[in-house]
């Protein structure tokens, strides 16, 4: 195999009795396949957990190269002007807001509700805090002035932040290197993810139940009524659940300022993310925390392809080993097919994947997928 230019990851969780992602209704979301009703994780949901994780030892937060990123609507008044409060006139930072609001957020940013949610990363708040600094200290007390420096600021603000990201390692932080961003008021400033997620689903048919509870008033008396203050009804789901993400390296490696290290360490913490951190609403009431019963890695340089085949005819139940023959199964099929020659290893909690390669613990297989990072570097390749 030549250098590899995707990393797979492959997964099974099993949960019992949780709401992992909730629709606009309250109930588990759902994905229909094979002619049967799965039960679905969003990929923006999984994506989110991974990406706000602060507990866990293998958060983003804590990689050694880490840059914060904010999302919001409120980046300009809660980031960039409310610390010019109480330091400048009031009128002044009045005047200066609608252009700040509408370089950042486009022509229609001056009104909160018509701004996208948006993210930017830490260097590039800091610099536009620093311009808001110097607009006001030129100013002078004066809001006529603010307004004047301020419209002659934003007709080159685009050009400065373009100049600012092409000298900085992450300008729209970590999470924007790696799971992508769009903005559409200023189109230089997207950038294309490199770590792409699936949706995860139930290798079976949907396990659910409406669970009816209620929370008994504690200073409920005899002869009142029967002490219940609330009473509802939620949705309860159990299942395995097959999940997927492809990490396109040499594009992780450019968005994270061409350093291969910092990319590596990256891939090694989302293999440990992927494997421990679960998604979850209701955690006080279901306490959704699970870890992978498999987690299988793949390295290549042809085309990724999900395993999700093996799961099209729906399994009659959520047995580890039952989904694991199944992946095998498919594992062989493409492999007899294509011939694509991918590198692989696993960790399992069932039967070992008899086509996954070498077996190993999550640290093993985690420190294996960030080698392959290095692998793919263009000096490596050179």
């Amino acid at each position: 195999m030549s250098a590899p230019r995707f990393i797979q990851i492959h997964s099974l969780h099993a949960y019992t009795a949780v709401l992992l992602n909730r629709d606009d209704s309250g109930l588990a979301k759902r994905l229909p396949y094979g002619g049967v009703m799965r039960t679905r994780v969003s990929s923006q949901c999984l994506k989110r957990h991974w990406r706000i994780e602060e507990s866990d030892p293998h958060a983003l937060a804590k990689l050694d190269g880490f840059v914060d990123s904010f999302r919001s609507r409120e980046l300009v008044t809660k980031k960039v002007l409310r610390p010019l409060d109480g330091r400048f006139p009031a009128e002044v930072v009045k005047a200066l807001e609608a252009e700040i609001q509408k370089a950042v957020y486009g022509d229609k940013g001056a009104d909160r509700k018509n701004r996208q949610t948006l993210l930017l990363g830490a260097p590039e708040i800091d610099w536009l805090a620093a311009e808001a600094v110097r607009l006001a200290e030129a100013a002078a007390g004066d809001p006529a002035e603010a307004k004047a420096v301020v419209t002659e600021w934003a007709k080159s603000v685009k050009d400065n932040l373009k100049v600012l990201r092409e000298q900085t390692a992450l300008p729209g932080g970590l999470a924007a290197a790696l799971f992508g961003r769009m903005v559409t008021s200023d189109p230089a400033a997207n950038l294309d993810a490199p770590i792409h997620v699936a949706h995860a689903f139930t290798v079976h048919g949907e396990e659910t139940e409406s669970d009816y509870f209620t929370a008994v008033d504690d200073l409920w008396e005899p002869g009142q009524d029967h002490g219940a203050d609330t009473i509802q009804e939620t949705e309860l789901t159990s299942g395995l659940f097959y999940g997927y993400v492809v990490v396109d390296l040499p594009l992780l490696i450019k968005n994270c300022g061409d350093d291969a290290a910092l990319a590596g360490r990256v891939v090694e913490h989302l293999v440990h993310l992927v494997a421990e951190v679960s998604p979850g609403a209701k955690l006080g009431s279901t306490a959704p925390y699970g870890r992978a019963g498999l987690m299988l890695i793949e390295a290549g340089d042809r085309q990724p392809r999900s395993l999700a085949g093996a799961f099209r005819t729906a399994l009659s139940g959520s047995d580890l080993d039952q989904a694991i023959t199944a992946l095998d199964d498919e594992l062989g099929r493409m492999d007899r097919a294509y011939e694509t020659g991918e590198a692989r290893c696993h960790l399992s909690l069932g039967m070992a994947l008899a086509a996954g390669g070498e077996q190993g613990s999550l640290r093993t297989i985690a420190s294996w997928a960030g080698d392959r990072v290095v692998d793919a570097a263009p000096e490596a390749a050179a």
